[in-house]
């Protein structure tokens, strides 16, 4: 069967080489415009390709990214900007600013890797230093003073580029003399994005930027939800009045430690009661934190108004994909489209939704897209299936998917897609399967 689906080879990629002058603190910088006009094959002809729009986390989606490839690089990756968990707390922490761990993980997973040289730019901003902090620093300096080993394959030109951004991001940290930057499992890819942001005061500016030097097709976007330089923390309220602040807190509780986040469903405790909503606060400045209302990026509702297909994806509901969601505007142009709307169904229980069904699934993102608990004047009242039309569920997954609630709610189109099972994390779906199950529902709008 999943041969029959129509697979699209992706396009060659364009190449953006960068030419900078001056100091890691006085920088400029060019692309080189003539290699920006086509690509080495734009005499060929081009093969249709559908446009999607993704809301995801940095984490679950990430697995299926190299598989959608093969179907389409036209893809708008919408992601959040409130992951407050391992390096990218300590950036927010000492240099403020929205985070950015989501957004370097997907352009990781986006990047090129057909020559030697892509590949080490991508293993370079995909490491991570020593858990010791000594180890750590003293690893940090090798790489920002050009003498660790990963340079080796990175040509002078790549390697000055992503030097002076490096640079900058350690001069930033130093100016901050009042607090001590731990560099402990730091992340090389957040601390390049970190400087970028800072230098250019855009945190668009800094994904284009990236972008280019990891080569992502131009027309795969990564899009945060919020274009913003302040920092933004994550609240939840839950059915009891509980309320709790920062992601991690919600998601994946770690105390203050700077060890990697263990996101195994079991390990750690159940909320006391369930999430009613999620809600964005502020503590920029030296107020406390209070509820804040961000304004959506408005490419976020550019692309919704164009693409062929709109995806929820896998993963942390609450946290990775609600963040998204609960913005004014963004339900009012979902339910305006006519288009597949389409929710990747999680094949596991995590903490956010212990005892949840196909349909709670459903409810929580409607009621997130119509800000049911929000303020009174900007509620929507629309019905779960003018922002969901066909569920992707993976084959023995632990979600009990309810057909009847489904059926009450509007969704009649329920396709169960091949899954594997990942000892760590549990049921996820087969990254072809699931793709190859896109295509064929693209294929059939």
């Amino acid at each position: 069967m999943a041969d029959s689906y129509l697979l699209v080879k992706p396009p060659s990629l364009y190449t953006f080489p960068f030419t900078f002058s001056g100091s890691p603190t006085s920088l400029s910088f060019s692309l080189m415009a003539s290699n920006c006009s086509s690509s080495p094959h734009s005499n060929s002809p081009t093969t249709y390709q559908p446009s999607l729009l993704a809301f995801s986390g940095g984490t679950a989606f990430n697995g299926v990214v190299e598989e959608l490839k093969k179907l389409t690089t036209h893809v708008a990756h919408v992601l959040p900007v409130s992951d407050d968990g391992g390096s990218t707390a300590e950036i927010v922490r000492v240099l403020g600013g929205p985070a950015v761990g989501d957004i370097r993980s997907r352009c990781l997973r986006l990047s090129d890797q057909s020559t030697l040289e892509a590949r080490a730019v991508r293993i370079l901003l995909g490491h991570r230093l020593p858990l010791d902090p000594r180890r750590a620093k003293s690893e940090w300096y090798d790489i920002v003073e050009g003498s660790h080993d990963l340079w080796l394959d990175v040509s002078k030109p790549y390697r000055e580029t992503i030097r002076a951004f490096l640079a900058y991001f350690q001069d930033q940290i130093l100016r901050r003399s009042d607090e001590s930057f731990c560099f402990s499992n730091g992340s090389i890819g957040n601390f390049f994005f970190a400087g970028a942001r800072i230098f250019f005061q855009s945190l668009d500016a800094a994904i284009f930027l990236f972008s280019r030097v990891s080569e992502i097709p131009a027309e795969s976007l990564v899009l945060p939800v919020i274009s913003t330089n302040e920092r933004l923390t994550l609240g939840c309220e839950l059915s009891d009045g509980t309320v709790i602040r920062g992601q991690n807190e919600i998601s994946h509780p770690t105390h203050g430690s700077m060890q990697p986040i263990d996101k195994d469903a079991s390990s750690a405790p159940a909320l006391p009661s369930r999430i009613k909503r999620v809600f964005y606060m502020s503590s920029e400045g030296s107020n406390l934190l209070h509820e804040v209302f961000p304004t959506v990026n408005a490419t976020v509702l550019e692309q919704l108004r164009r693409v062929d297909c709109i995806v929820f994806g896998m993963g942390s509901l609450f946290t990775s994909i609600c963040p998204s969601l609960v913005l004014l505007g963004v339900g009012e142009t979902i339910s305006l489209r006519s288009c597949p709307k389409v929710l990747l169904l999680n094949g596991t229980h995590d903490r956010e939704t212990s005892g949840f069904s196909a349909s709670c699934f459903v409810t929580a993102i409607t009621d997130a897209l119509n800000r049911t608990y929000g303020g009174p004047h900007n509620c929507l009242k629309n019905p779960p299936n003018k922002y969901i039309n066909t569920l992707l569920v993976p084959k023995n997954g632990q979600i009990p998917v309810d057909i009847e609630s489904l059926a009450s709610q509007g969704i009649f189109s329920v396709v169960t897609v091949d899954s594997i099972h990942d000892p760590k994390v549990g049921v996820l779906f087969d990254p072809r399967s699931l793709i190859q199950a896109l295509s064929h529902l693209l294929t059939n709008a």
